[in-house]
């Protein structure tokens, strides 16, 4: 509204943004075979890491549509950068350590003070955990994306920054949970679905699936990003209230 006197309808994406669509219909598809069978293998993992894969390789032979220089990026990354190779791949590693590091100490504690918080508000620990967490766990990729929301031009970069996470989590992220409890079982393990784990895979697919439908067109539209924030308030409401034990849709 600032720079053209006017306020921003829509969110455009770019053509070689189209496979970011495509991929993200390409998890969903089969995450819905998922919920048919009523179970998450290892199998189902290796399918979900194929498609994953598939993506990252067109990807990657995407042209750049614009070369970033050095002068756009921060200090830290940029120091990064300008170093010698070895001092630049001993700080990528050690960098990637303290961020596992510092997951792998803090998840339990984050956990436990979400079912505290849960209790504490008189509200189900599974729905609390299961709509609140995100919001906190994903917050640094919010802000990111937020970042990039506020020039117009790169207003389509943030929107994809969101889709690709998505395509992560519906893919790649699922993917490891039954290899990593047929790890810690010792033994090849399904994750089974209950019906109300059933039920909540089915409202995310069909939200994910109806933003994915938005995006068919190549635009994201003010009334269509206000519909998705509604539907979510809604639902959010009725997981959490009184009646959220029994209402979802």
């Amino acid at each position: 509204r600032r720079e053209h006197k006017r306020p921003m309808r829509l969110i455009r994406l770019d053509e070689e943004q189209a496979v970011q669509i495509l991929g993200l219909f390409a998890g969903i598809a089969y995450q819905m075979v998922i919920w048919w069978k009523g179970s998450l293998n290892i199998f189902d993992g290796v399918v979900l890491i194929s498609i994953y894969a598939g993506y990252l390789w067109i990807m990657r032979h995407i042209p750049p549509k614009e070369v970033e220089t050095l002068d756009e990026i921060g200090p830290v990354p940029r120091a990064i950068v300008l170093a010698s190779k070895p001092v630049r791949i001993t700080s990528i590693l050690g960098l990637f350590l303290v961020g596992g590091a510092a997951v792998f100490l803090v998840a339990e504690p984050f956990l436990a003070g979400l079912f505290g918080l849960a209790t504490l508000l008189g509200v189900s620990s599974y729905q609390f955990i299961q709509w609140v967490a995100p919001l906190v766990s994903e917050a640094p990729e919010g802000i990111s994306a937020f970042y990039w929301a506020r020039e117009h031009d790169r207003a389509s970069i943030a929107l994809m920054n969101l889709v690709s996470s998505n395509i992560n989590q519906w893919t790649l992220l699922a993917a490891l949970l039954p290899m990593v409890l047929s790890v810690s079982t010792g033994h090849p393990t399904a994750i089974p679905l209950d019906a109300t784990q059933s039920r909540d895979l089915l409202l995310t697919l069909a939200q994910s699936l109806l933003g994915a439908m938005f995006l068919i067109n190549m635009e994201l539209a003010w009334w269509e990003a206000l519909g998705l924030f509604v539907l979510f308030l809604v639902q959010l409401r009725y997981s959490l209230g009184d009646i959220g034990a029994r209402v979802h849709l």
